[in-house]
């Protein structure tokens, strides 16, 4: 029993041990599972911005529709590299400098030499696809003497730009082509302080974007529309090694999970291979204690046939004594009997007859007697031999008594931690399987709102197209009715004469004449008559739609049909209408607010530009129409000077200034990449002119611009020149010239 307990206890331990095993096992596939959830979360997140990235980068969104075209034909150009931004790398800190710097040079294409570059201007001049910049590897040159070397050793200065970007060696007389000669640091304070010292003569970028031109022209504020092409590139290749890492992870965290589950399942089959052992175990015990009861009752029947025994004892020892008592009262009587032989000697022969007879009695129960008194040494032997084994079986109750005590607190806590650990266990499953059923739903959710928000996109796609579907069907539908409804009336108007006709010749309906009773007694030659009659009078009637019935029911099912139709046209048609109404309220209170804003910049931009006054715009017609937008507009003008006036009454440089004020209030509002102008200075005076450059210059920050001019002060201001000349009769030639890099030669 003691060997059978310390089993027990040994058992219950490694099922302990076994249970705290499985229970870390769990946890820890719990916690890779959630790994395995946020990985793939990340994954995810990252393969779709990384997708996203790459489709820009392969359409070349933010790139020019010339520079797009040329990259398009790069598989089957050989000599075509690519464009700045795809062949030169930077580090995040220096991607905004390095762009200020590049500035449109970011976009130019890299080519083998001068040859491809031709063909490809060719290609573009030939489809009108636009102008771009190409860098023939052949002719293109890194500056000999650069400028910006001198202050290297200034406070804020971070280097040369083109020595903080990498590329390949082929590329390196590029970069130094492109940034050789700007100069990069930290703050726009200490650039202006580095451009004071040197008198103007450097080109400087900050950190921040902010650029200092040759001259002393600073240019800087914040970016509206960054494509940030270098930053695409970069961000291309952290997803990508991302996306790796986490490819990686995840495998490893999938193997991890599938040991753990492995180690699991081991520690599943030990586990129920014990508790078969446990229940073995616990099934001995079981039968030790029915055992125990066994010796128990065993016990109870010997102590109860002890104490038979010993009632049978004394009733033997009680006969015992009944006996001696007569044995003595007859040793008396023969005493008796022999005094008194001589007084009775005739009764001699009786007596001893009787004394014979006695004696054979009293050896018969001498001979009982000692028979009992060998039963009773017998039973004696008997009870002590019982008693021994009342004794033994006592002592060995109690030990299994306590045996059993112990065992039973063993068991009831053992039973007690089973239960609980089971509990845990079935919540984890539920736990488990209900957090797999909500994934489910979540997954099944998840495909449920993609597939309504394609739907959605799609329908909304289809609206307009289907609105003038709508409005086009509603147009036949209403000529279709209109036909059928003057079909219906000449259908009416012949079903309404025959029945007069029938009347007024025969006096009949067309129900009575069908429901006519058939003469019993007919005359076939009287019949032929009246048939030949009818004939004559059929013929006379002349021909009869006899299907104007059937027709009337199918003209008025088509009649009902196009009602339900024009109904839901109808619906539709207000529905549409409810949602023009809505665009018409969004488009006057959205055209009120930026009317609004024009009429602000308006003001600001004619003050700027005109040196002074007052400019504004009003509606007109406002109090006739009720809608703003079939007002007109008026421009107010009043120069420095002058009085407050309406356009029309001033003169024609100062309309065509007012014209350009208002053209850059627009601008300011809402910057376009590329604006071209066509001698729209060319009623200014000089002063104006100057005033119109220096203002343009300010926009070219957010938009690039191509002028078109013959003034001086226009082209004074602009960074490349484009002229054409005639060298020979008949012959033009195009001519440039880079009023940045003369500035910096000179």
């Amino acid at each position: 029993m003691a060997e059978l307990k310390e089993q027990i206890v040994s058992m219950e331990e490694e099922k302990t041990s076994i249970e705290k095993k499985r229970t870390n096992w769990q946890q820890e596939f719990e916690e890779l599972r959630g790994r395995m959830d946020q990985c793939k979360e990340q994954y995810h997140k990252d393969s779709s911005r990384l997708e996203s990235l790459r489709n820009i980068a392969e359409r070349y969104d933010g790139y020019g529709n010339s520079i797009r075209r040329i990259m398009e034909r790069k598989a089957d150009t050989p000599g075509i590299h690519g464009v700045i931004a795809d062949l030169i790398k930077v580090e995040k800190a220096y991607e905004t400098a390095i762009e200020t710097a590049l500035g449109g040079s970011i976009q130019n294409i890299i080519t083998d030499n001068e040859d491809t570059a031709r063909q490809m201007i060719e290609y573009l001049k030939k489809n009108r696809y636009g102008r771009a910049t190409f860098l023939p590897l052949t002719s293109v040159s890194a500056p000999e003497h650069v400028p910006a070397e001198k202050a290297l050793g200034e406070t804020g200065v971070i280097g040369i730009a083109s020595s903080l970007v990498h590329t390949q060696p082929q590329y390196e007389k590029v970069a130094g082509y492109l940034l050789g000669r700007v100069l990069v640091m930290d703050t726009i304070e200490h650039a202006v302080m580095v451009a004071r010292k040197f008198r103007y003569s450097l080109r400087i970028v900050t950190l921040e974007g902010e650029s200092l031109q040759p001259g002393g022209s600073m240019t800087g504020g914040a970016f509206r529309n960054n494509s940030n092409l270098l930053g695409r590139n970069r961000e291309i290749e952290i997803l990508e090694k991302q996306v790796a890492d986490c490819r990686a992870q995840a495998q490893e965290i999938r193997s991890r999970m599938e040991d753990v589950k492995t180690a699991n399942a081991l520690l599943k089959d030990d586990y129920e291979e014990l508790q078969v052992n446990l229940q073995q175990a616990y099934l001995h015990k079981n039968t030790l204690e029915m055992e125990t009861s066994h010796i128990r009752e065993q016990q109870e029947k010997q102590e109860a046939a002890y104490a038979g025994i010993h009632e049978e004892i004394a009733k033997i020892d009680a006969d015992k004594k009944e006996w001696s008592i007569d044995q003595a009262q007859m040793e008396e009587q023969i005493q008796m009997s022999v005094d008194k032989e001589a007084e009775i000697t005739g009764q001699n022969n009786v007596l001893s007859q009787q004394v014979e007879n006695k004696n054979l009695e009293i050896e018969s129960v001498s001979q009982d007697l000692n028979d009992v008194l060998l039963e009773i040494a017998q039973k004696q032997q008997q009870k002590n031999f019982l008693q021994q084994n009342i004794r033994r079986t006592e002592e060995e109750i109690h030990r299994l008594n306590q045996e059993k005590k112990q065992i039973l607190e063993d068991s009831a806590n053992s039973e007690t931690a089973i239960e609980e650990r089971e509990k845990q266990i079935r919540q984890l499953q539920e736990q488990s399987e209900a957090a797999v059923l909500q994934k489910q739903g979540l997954d099944e959710k998840l495909t449920v709102i993609r597939t309504q928000k394609e739907t959605m996109l799609g329908e909304q796609k289809n609206f307009f197209a289907q609105r003038e579907e709508l409005s086009q069907t509603m147009s036949d539908l209403d000529k279709e009715l209109f036909r059928l409804n003057q079909q219906k009336e000449k259908t009416e108007q012949a079903q309404d004469s025959l029945t007069t006709y029938m009347w007024e010749e025969y006096e009949i309906t067309y129900h009575v004449a069908k429901g006519a009773e058939r003469p019993e007694k007919l005359n076939v030659a009287e019949l032929k008559k009246q048939i030949t009659g009818i004939r004559d009078e059929i013929r006379k009637l002349g021909n009869v739609n006899v299907n104007s019935i059937e027709e009337y029911k199918s003209v008025s099912e088509r009649y009902e049909f196009l009602s339900a139709q024009h109904a839901d046209l109808e619906e539709a048609k207000a529905s549409l209408e409810k949602i023009i109404t809505e665009l018409d309220e969004g488009m006057r209170k959205q055209f009120a607010e930026k009317f609004a804003d024009i009429q602000r910049e308006f003001d600001r931009t004619f003050k700027e530009l005109f040196g002074g006054g007052k400019g504004s715009l009003e509606l007109t017609g406002e109090e006739d129409t009720n809608d703003i937008l079939e007002c007109g507009i008026k421009i107010i003008a009043q120069p420095p000077g002058k009085k407050l006036q309406n356009m029309m009454q001033l003169s024609g440089g100062e309309k065509a200034l007012t014209a350009i004020a208002l053209l850059f209030a627009i601008q300011n509002l809402k910057p376009s990449p590329f604006c071209l102008l066509d001698e729209i200075e060319a009623a200014l005076d000089d002063s104006n002119v100057d005033r119109f450059a220096n203002y343009l210059h300010k926009l070219t920050k957010n938009t690039q611009f191509i002028v078109i001019t013959h003034r001086r002060g226009t082209m004074t201001a602009a960074d490349r020149l484009y002229g054409i000349t005639m060298q020979e009769k008949g012959v033009s030639a195009l001519v440039s010239v880079n009023l940045i890099e003369k500035e910096l030669d000179a």
